[in-house]
């Protein structure tokens, strides 16, 4: 069966797909605003999981609905999980199971259980969220133990994060976004996998 992965190129996606690819032939969609945005370290990261990826692209106009949201609440969080569930809605045209990285204490994107059965329900679709029981430090052991991953503040970790390039359509149209993201929000990428010693093959 294949699954269609919301992916950003950092740990928490990876890591899904890589839990996922043990049951599922896993494809990795990675969705931005402007076509031409070119997101190579992204592309890397899905490469080094030996997995297919591709860009898509989000509808002419929907970056002006998501900045009237920010701007309208001043807080990201209504507008992050429109795009998330329009990335799945997406994702549901083509794929009859879709998947992302979130975890159980993820506040934003997040899916609530309601939610989550309309979407089902509406699409014909299958939702699976591989990391939403497992915590925060047995991510990190996990992560370890496959990945390696750089970390840094959202503008200069070039993963596929739709934060990054909200910010950079804000500053673009002097919109000034510091009251509305927060300061220092660290970011992941993976860089690579790592092979395990038992078995001398990537897991």
């Amino acid at each position: 069966m294949k699954v269609g992965l919301l992916y950003s190129g950092g740990k928490d996606s990876s890591l899904a797909a890589i839990l996922l690819s043990r049951d599922y032939s896993v494809e990795l969609n990675t969705f931005v605003f402007d076509p031409l945005r070119e997101v190579p370290e992204v592309a890397a990261a899905a490469e080094a999981l030996g997995l297919p990826w591709r860009k898509m692209t989000f509808a002419s106009g929907f970056i002006d609905e998501v900045l009237g949201i920010l701007i309208r609440c001043g807080y990201p969080n209504e507008a992050i999980n429109e795009i998330h569930r329009r990335s799945l809605c997406a994702l549901a045209q083509e794929y009859e199971v879709v998947a992302d990285g979130t975890r159980f204490m993820d506040r934003v994107p997040m899916l609530t259980p309601a939610e989550v059965q309309s979407f089902e329900d509406r699409m014909g679709v299958s939702y699976i969220r591989p990391l939403l029981g497992i915590g925060r430090r047995e991510i990190e052991r996990l992560v370890g133990q496959m990945l390696t991953v750089v970390y840094g503040e959202t503008s200069t970790i070039p993963n596929g994060d739709y934060e990054h390039e909200i910010r950079d359509e804000m500053t673009r149209r002097g919109i000034d976004w510091s009251g509305i993201f927060p300061h220092n929000h660290q970011q992941s990428l993976v860089t690579g996998r790592v092979k395990t010693d038992q078995v001398g093959e990537y897991l």
